[in-house]
């Protein structure tokens, strides 16, 4: 698997425009996917959606995509370019069968992909792949990793089934996205964190009618976001946000690529802002700069959502029955644990990957518990009262909430946090990586660390995906596992200090050496 390979997986398609992802490859992609959700409905035409994430090039994977989807059989309606969240919502709202995103998510500007959103709640109440579905409110998700490993089996076998000519549909145009999602996630706020009155922006008086700034990397989310605050007491103030597809910096809303001269770290303290917010290309994860223009991590994108609910639900009550739980992958820090027991709340981890995460919540729901938030430590929340997509407008909103809930800063809500941890002085996540050939090549490796921690006293061993080992009662833990998106090995470990983070990242890598040579 090298760089310019092409990686299949849990995630979707991903690949370097004109190297490995070629139209051909979009063409067969899609046509594979048209063919198999043929296969899923029945006998009508599926219902498809397709959306890009505004990056430069895009439209030709773009149009590739809905060529292969035409011909075989399936009823197309572009979106254009749209946030996949946005996707994820319109197609629980046009009850559409699946949609494809155009986007290679924070990938650098050379690379694009494509992402599958499967809703089974418009296939009735058949049993599909031996599970019975339901119609819900939200549904629409990343396929989960049984669908997405047929996809890859039939897309490596090439089964397709191509439509005759005269049986082919024209596709159809959707220009009207962005309002419906603005709207369901200021409805959800009003429902679960607004003020007592029920409307939502209310509680924003306190505040002064706070300035944000949002950096969409002039990529998908810039016009909804402005959009989504137009009508509000706050001032948001766009860097980034034209759709012109070019990257101003690395996409990935870290640290290093925020901080430079102009950025949004140089912003929000420029402006005077109260905070700022990065979105990624196609804006399903979010990273938040405070008041002074520190970039506080991704990690604590989902632990202010967390906390903003959990304080909504004090003040307006509300909320299902039983014990609240949220729903993480095993990478995501242990804030979300601190918090939850703070609220009274438990954490259920799964594997990485949105779709894992989503399953675990969708079957957690179904069995009647009360299931809060999901989401994943990069900045990615999954709020089921909006949709089962990770979705930075829903973390905006949230964010912006508990900052008007309580009357506190950014930089005074992460020392909230913080407090929560062992030793009460907040967190240290290190993570490095190691090149990778394939992901068989991680499996030696986790066997090792398996049978070096599952024996050790004071560990607890989790090896849903790779291998996770807790030192609970440091408030330490490390993940080792391969990466689904790039031909990398993982190792994240978090501690209490950054001393401590290193010395156990230096004694797993110690490990690792050991079979890697």
């Amino acid at each position: 698997m090298g760089d310019s390979g092409l990686i299949l997986g849990v995630s979707g398609l991903r690949g370097i425009v004109g190297e490995s992802l070629t139209p051909e490859v979009a063409v067969r992609y899609a046509a594979v996917v048209g063919t198999w959700l043929q296969e899923q409905v029945g006998d009508r035409e599926p219902h498809v959606l397709v959306a890009r994430d505004g990056r430069i090039g895009g439209e030709s994977t773009y149009t590739a995509a809905i060529s292969g989807l035409l011909a075989t059989g399936c009823r197309v309606c572009r979106l254009g370019v749209a946030m996949t969240p946005t996707v994820g919502m319109q197609c629980d709202y046009l009850g559409a069968d699946a949609a494809l995103i155009i986007t290679a998510s924070h990938n650098p500007q050379e690379w694009n992909g494509i992402k599958i959103l499967i809703r089974r709640a418009g296939w009735g109440d058949a049993d599909i792949d031996g599970r019975r579905v339901e119609q819900t409110i939200s549904d629409a998700c990343a396929p989960d990793a049984a669908t997405a490993e047929v996809i890859v089996t039939r897309y490596r076998e090439g089964t397709i089934g191509w439509w005759a000519g005269d049986e082919i549909n024209d596709s159809t145009v959707d220009n009207d996205v962005e309002d419906p999602h603005c709207l369901r996630v200021i409805s959800a706020c009003e429902r679960v964190v607004g003020s007592d009155e029920g409307y939502f922006w209310s509680g924003f008086e306190e505040l002064l009618k706070p300035t944000v700034v949002i950096d969409s990397v002039n990529c998908s989310g810039g016009l909804i976001s402005q959009l989504f605050f137009e009508d509000t007491p706050c001032r948001a103030i766009h860097i980034h946000g034209e759709n012109t597809g070019r990257f101003p910096h690395t996409p990935e809303p870290t640290k290093e690529n925020l901080s430079g001269a102009g950025g949004l770290c140089d912003a929000v303290p420029g402006l005077k802002a109260d905070v700022g917010f990065a979105q990624d290309p196609d804006a399903d994860r979010l990273a938040v700069v405070d008041e002074l223009g520190g970039y506080i991590g991704e990690e604590y994108t989902l632990v202010l959502c967390a906390v903003a609910i959990m304080e909504g639900r004090k003040t307006n009550g509300g909320g299902g029955d039983g014990r609240p739980a949220f729903v993480v992958n095993l990478s995501t820090s242990r804030m979300i644990d601190d918090v939850a027991k703070h609220y009274g709340a438990e954490v259920v981890r799964t594997a990485v990957g949105e779709a894992n995460v989503v399953e675990a919540m969708k079957r957690l729901k179904q069995e009647g518990r009360d299931v809060v938030l999901g989401g994943e430590g990069n900045g990615g929340v999954i709020w089921p009262e909006v949709t089962y997509v990770r979705d930075s407008l829903s973390g905006m909103a949230l964010v912006l909430s508990l900052m008007a809930m309580t009357g506190k800063t950014v930089g005074e809500l992460v020392k909230l946090i913080d407090s929560m941890g062992p030793g009460g002085n907040g967190y240290c996540i290190v993570k490095e990586k190691a090149s990778l050939a394939s992901k068989a090549d991680a499996v030696p490796v986790v066997e090792h660390l398996a049978r070096v921690y599952g024996g050790m006293a004071g560990c607890r061993v989790d090896l849903q995906d790779g291998i996770r080992v807790d030192w609970d009662e440091k408030g330490v833990w490390a993940h080792v596992r391969a990466s689904n998106t790039e031909p990398i090995m993982r190792v994240i470990v978090e501690a209490p200090t950054e001393a401590v983070a290193r010395e156990t990242v230096a004694a797993v890598n110690s490990e690792i050496g050991k079979v890697r040579g």
